[in-house]
């Protein structure tokens, strides 16, 4: 399918398109408010973990419910389904592999969807912050 925007719009849209989501920056905002250290999208980790603490060997990630296809709210859009059903499936397998490669490493991986963090936010605070502090006894 042929772009329908030349290609100085498109370099706009795509700078536009920010690497750290409104929710990773509230999330982030407030654990760090509560005293958590950390790093945010860390790039020598795999996967660059939204959030990572290498002394406790954590990782963090927080999962949009479109682009990870959370089960309860994940819709294909009704254009070029071909082409979305293939990137979602990508993404899932990557995700995959990512989580498995930090649990064969012994590495405690956390991932948080979207709907969490808006249905509860101070809850998904609180599990965030008790899965570290496990984390740190281990």
């Amino acid at each position: 399918m042929a772009d329908t925007i030349n290609k100085e719009q498109r370099r706009k849209n795509m700078q536009a398109i920010r690497s750290v989501s409104k929710l990773e920056e509230i999330v982030s905002k407030e654990l760090w408010n509560q005293g958590i250290r950390f790093r945010r999208n860390v790039k020598d980790l795999i996967g660059k973990p939204d959030i990572a603490i290498k002394k406790y060997k954590v990782v963090i990630f927080i999962d949009s419910c479109f682009w990870h296809k959370c089960e309860l709210h994940s819709r294909l859009p009704k254009t070029n389904t071909e082409f979305w059903a293939e990137k979602l499936q990508k993404n899932q397998k990557r995700d995959e592999n990512v989580s498995n490669h930090y649990l064969d490493s012994g590495w405690h991986i956390l991932r948080i969807w979207e709907h969490e963090i808006k249905q509860d936010f101070n809850g998904t605070i609180e599990k965030i912050i008790k899965f570290i502090q496990t984390a740190k006894r281990r």
